[in-house]
């Protein structure tokens, strides 16, 4: 059973320990942080005092995933698009690699979805997978996301990009 809450500075340690190789760092999208290696320094400064890149001043949630323990197994952010408060992206999706496989991400976002679509009011959530990223893949595919059918040409991978629309969750919360 997994909780969601905000992210602190303390949490960027843990953060920068699963992001332990440069693939993983690339699959991240940590080439918006700078150059691999990551550190618990550059994650809190990106998100503390850059707002995580985002130009509008209330537009950044980094989360985190915590457990029974109150540990930290997973982070996502959440930004909205374009100024537009009824669609959401999430991003920057990782999860402890010591535990992954055993469906602690795909429950941080159905998580994140609920709080995005019960809390926020969005009608809409996005996020992209790197194409050959097929873990990530089926994690979000797991957590109701659908592709979208468009892909954004990128290095160093395509970005398959996927949705989920506030009727879509409502199905799957009945199912």
């Amino acid at each position: 059973m997994l909780r969601l809450r905000p992210y602190k500075s303390c949490d960027a340690a843990k953060i920068a320990e699963w992001i332990r190789d440069e693939d993983v760092f690339l699959k991240w999208g940590g080439q918006l942080f700078g150059d691999f290696p990551i550190s618990a320094e550059i994650i809190d400064e990106k998100y503390r005092l850059q707002n995580g890149g985002c130009t509008e001043p209330d537009n950044f949630y980094p989360w985190v995933a915590i457990d029974e323990e109150n540990c930290v197994v997973g982070h996502f952010i959440m930004r909205y698009l374009r100024g537009d408060h009824r669609l959401l992206r999430f991003g920057w999706v990782v999860v402890d690699d010591t535990i992954r496989g055993k469906g602690y991400g795909t429950e941080m976002l159905r998580l994140g979805l609920r709080y995005a679509f019960g809390i926020l009011g969005v009608d809409k959530v996005t996020l992209g997978v790197f194409e050959g990223n097929e873990r990530a893949h089926s994690c979000y595919r797991k957590a109701g996301f659908s592709d979208t059918g468009e892909v954004v040409e990128k290095q160093p991978w395509n970005v398959i990009e996927m949705a989920i629309t506030r009727d879509r969750m409502t199905e799957i919360q009945g199912e």
